[in-house]
């Protein structure tokens, strides 16, 4: 998915490491941007997004992890309200509401890392947000350091027992292609090397961090960037078509 110049995408594409190639796979069902994406027993799922029109599910700017086997649908908002979270079973295929976020957030970005489910930046509708996390032994949600760069609608996955967050927009909603790291052993924050593009999406594949597609403002990329830890460089790569979101 994602958006092309004009509108959202449903397109899917699949790479294929032995041929090294990128195919075009199943369309989703509806053309959608900013739509959020977790895996959870080899299904992928999908949640909220919009088309030049609606909100999917009402829903735009939520995120989605997976975490002891649930799926986490995290803040978003509608047209006038910013919602919290939201636990998916899919066994029971239902979903409930679990212990709030102590901030309502949209537009922020999740991972699962020892054994905590953490929500990064974001906004409440007028200032740019600081982290937390939830503990699902106790169900309780605490605030963590703050990022170095503020930011939004942001690259975010885990990789090498660290949490890695890059891309997206500030608080002046400008892209920016700064990158940063989350120790959880510090509960630190460090920079890292700037993405050479500005970018909305990170990956971890086959050993690697991926910086995929995304938009500098002004141009759709179908670009990508691997990122080297012991270097703390990023070089090119490239899809077969753009992918904006």
């Amino acid at each position: 998915g994602g958006w092309t110049q004009d509108d959202p995408s449903c397109l899917v594409e699949q790479f294929c490491p032995e041929y090294n190639e990128w195919r075009t796979t199943a369309r989703m069902v509806n053309n959608r941007g900013t739509v959020a994406m977790a895996t959870l027993d080899g299904m992928i799922y999908t949640a909220g997004g919009e088309d030049d029109i609606q909100c999917y599910s009402s829903v735009e700017g939520v995120c989605l992890v997976a975490m002891d086997e649930y799926l986490y649908a995290i803040g978003g908002h509608d047209s006038t309200t910013v919602f919290n979270t939201v636990e998916y079973d899919p066994k029971m295929n239902t979903w409930s509401k679990q212990a709030l976020m102590l901030t309502s957030r949209t537009r922020a970005v999740a991972a699962v890392l020892d054994g905590h489910l953490y929500v990064i930046g974001g906004s409440d509708g007028d200032t740019a947000l600081s982290s937390e996390r939830y503990n699902p032994v106790d169900g309780t949600w605490s605030i963590c350091a703050h990022m170095l760069s503020p930011r939004q609608n942001a690259g975010c996955a885990v990789y090498l027992g660290h949490i890695y967050v890059a891309g997206g927009k500030d608080e002046l909603n400008l892209e920016v292609c700064a990158a940063e790291r989350f120790d959880p052993d510090t509960m630190r924050w460090t920079p890292i090397k700037h993405m050479r593009s500005k970018r909305m999406s990170l990956v971890v594949f086959s050993g690697a961090l991926l910086a995929v597609g995304g938009s500098d403002g002004i141009t759709h990329l179908k670009t990508i960037e691997v990122y080297s830890h012991e270097t703390n460089t990023w070089h090119f790569g490239s899809t077969k078509s753009k992918h904006p979101g």
